[in-house]
């Protein structure tokens, strides 16, 4: 009888490492100056010039000229809109054989970048990286620094592991059994959070702000246009002039993490 031939090990994807990342908040066109002012007034920024066919794209450049962006915002034409991560790296089709490997799939491809669809489909894209390392300041007692996915329990486990094994980044249960956080190297400016949704609906994502005082910063939003929707113990929602939803949570702007137990 034949030998059968050995079987190839499993070899783990490649990963490329990420450079930098950057929030992306996606706002009707309709209201996107509203939203833009907001956004530039909460984060201390101010817009660079237009860019895309239909200008539809905008970078928030912090004021300090030693400081990185770590923010865009995007005009879209249909839906609510909501927000998105963009990874920058050094070896883009690595990033894409990375995740495409892991279960995305590539939902536009354009030179140098591509928009990408994680497995419960929420959109990120790889992009390249333009030596960018040093984070923009807390502001006002706050700071835009992490994203967070709103997943469907049934895709939950699953989201988990991809967002895990693409980013390489610190993965651990959050402080609720409904949250998992992925907490990236030192320098780079925004975290993940992963959510656990009770009723089914499609993956999306939103904006979470690091505050020293939640309060204090809830008035300010609420000086600036913004709406406050539900309060909870340890984080508030939000709505912005131009109707997106973003949360204020209890954590600390330098660090990120959860003040001491006490």
């Amino acid at each position: 009888m034949a030998e059968t031939p050995p079987r190839e090990p499993i070899r783990e994807p490649i990963r490329e490492p990420i450079r930098w990342a950057y929030a992306f908040i996606d706002r009707p066109a309709a209201d996107f100056d509203r939203a833009c002012d907001f956004w530039t007034a909460v984060t201390g920024t101010k817009l660079s010039e237009p860019r895309g066919e239909r200008s539809e794209y905008v970078t928030l450049l912090p004021e300090e000229a030693d400081a990185d962006a770590s923010v865009k915002a995007q005009a879209v034409d249909s839906g609510p809109g909501g927000a998105h991560l963009d990874f920058s790296v050094s070896d883009v089709p690595a990033l894409i054989a990375s995740a495409t490997s892991l279960g995305a799939e590539i939902v536009t491809a354009h030179p140098g970048w591509a928009v990408l669809r994680s497995p419960a489909g929420q959109l990120f894209c790889a992009v390249p990286w333009h030596g960018e390392s040093v984070r923009p300041p807390v502001v006002e007692g706050s700071r835009l620094d992490q994203l967070c996915l709103d997943t469907p329990s049934d895709a939950y486990d699953t989201e988990v592991a991809f967002w895990t094994a693409l980013t390489g980044w610190d993965s651990h249960p959050g402080s609720r059994p409904e949250f998992h956080v992925l907490k990236p190297p030192p320098g780079l400016p925004l975290r993940l959070l992963l959510q656990r949704l009770d009723t089914p609906r499609p993956a999306t994502a939103h904006l979470d702000l690091a505050c020293t005082t939640i309060e204090t910063t809830r008035t300010r939003h609420e000086h600036l246009g913004a709406t406050c929707v539900a309060r909870h113990p340890h984080w508030t929602v939000m709505r912005d002039p131009a109707g997106g939803t973003y949360c204020l949570t209890g954590r600390d702007p330098e660090t990120g993490g959860l003040p001491p137990a006490g």
